[in-house]
């Protein structure tokens, strides 16, 4: 067989490989990258910077195709259309992936991260990075994590100390965690699809809600609730992810720009979720359509002294290491030991 022959087949080969890894038109390689939230969110606007330097620095090689705010999938379906190969990108809530791996659950315990600076400091640490890897066989290449804030409640009635929430129905994500967490206070919890929540509270499904100010803000759950708490008890983080075949299958000179882009996209994204939130704050409370409840740290005490034993329940299932590696990562003066309620 000749050498020209022998190159053609090759180059066939590669092209054949890297189009069923991920979709193509024309020659160009498409990314598809649903969400949930709003585009006005941390995550909703990183994708759009995504999409944006991706276009600009492999114009005719890679287009990106974002579908925000729930209009192709839920995060449901996104994590199993990634894994089939039917889109490429997803940045879907941490808490999602507890169900392939007892490891992310880290990420629900209450009050574990006193602020998203220890977050950070988690997520770079070798345990925290471990975890990028760790569904690969599973269909899911961890490439960063992606803040959107600290957790704050949301009501009928103000929630000063955890016998307040007695009996109330608390939506949540998809976690065993956060189910424990609720049950710890006396609430009721239910899973729900992030866009079913403004309707469930709106016709009383559910009473309340966990969620971030940017979330809170973009979906107008404040103009349902009657009273929001400061409690900043919880993260809410994603799992920025890739299809391992997709990924890998792609020419090495756009993989390595890809990476490079994703690396930007993540310092801004994660740089701006702080201020983000906070400009959502100021426009809840210039709304006038809830009350915002700020607890004293004796009020806040409470909380965490009742949130405390989820930690005993869920430690040996994540992993002493990656809690201890958490648990480091934040404030000592903040973050009870585990053993304190014993």
């Amino acid at each position: 067989m000749g050498k020209a022959l022998k190159a053609s087949l090759v180059a066939i080969v590669c092209l054949l490989a890297a189009a069923c890894a991920g979709g193509r038109e024309d020659g160009v390689i498409v990314i598809k990258f649903p969400h949930v939230v709003a585009p006005t969110t941390p995550k909703g606007k990183g994708a759009e910077r995504f999409k944006q330097l991706v276009e600009q620095r492999l114009p005719g090689r890679v287009r990106v195709e974002v579908y925000p705010s729930g209009q192709l999938m839920n995060d449901d379906d996104s994590m199993e259309a990634l894994a089939f190969g039917e889109v490429q990108m997803i940045a879907a809530s941490l808490s999602k992936f507890d169900r392939l791996t007892k490891r992310f659950q880290v990420f629900d315990l209450p009050f574990l991260f006193p602020d998203i600076e220890s977050v950070t400091r988690f997520q770079q640490s070798p345990e925290g990075r471990s975890l990028l890897g760790a569904l690969a066989d599973k269909g899911f290449l961890g490439l960063a994590f992606w803040h959107n804030g600290m957790k704050q409640f949301g009501a009928p009635r103000a929630l000063r100390r955890p016998e307040d929430a007695a009996g109330l129905k608390f939506r949540i994500m998809e976690s065993d965690v956060l189910l424990e967490q609720m049950r710890q206070i006396g609430g009721n919890a239910q899973k729900m699809d992030f866009g079913e929540v403004y309707q469930a509270l709106q016709t009383g499904a559910i009473d309340a809600q966990e969620n971030t100010w940017s979330n809170i803000y973009s979906q107008k759950f404040f103009e349902v609730q009657d009273y929001l708490m400061e409690t900043n008890h919880g993260y809410i983080g994603y799992l920025l992810a890739v299809n391992p075949d997709f990924w890998n299958g792609l020419p090495a000179d756009i993989r390595a720009e890809l990476e490079q882009i994703l690396d930007q996209v993540t310092r801004e994204v994660n740089g701006e979720s702080s201020a983000i939130n906070a400009e959502a704050l100021r426009k809840i409370i210039d709304s006038g359509a809830s009350t915002l409840v700020e607890l004293t740290p004796e009020e806040l005490e409470s909380w965490r002294a009742a949130m405390l034993p989820v930690w005993q329940l869920f430690e040996d299932q994540i992993g002493p290491d990656i809690v201890q590696a958490a648990r480091a990562a934040g404030s000592p003066e903040t973050i009870a030991s585990p053993d304190s309620s014993r």
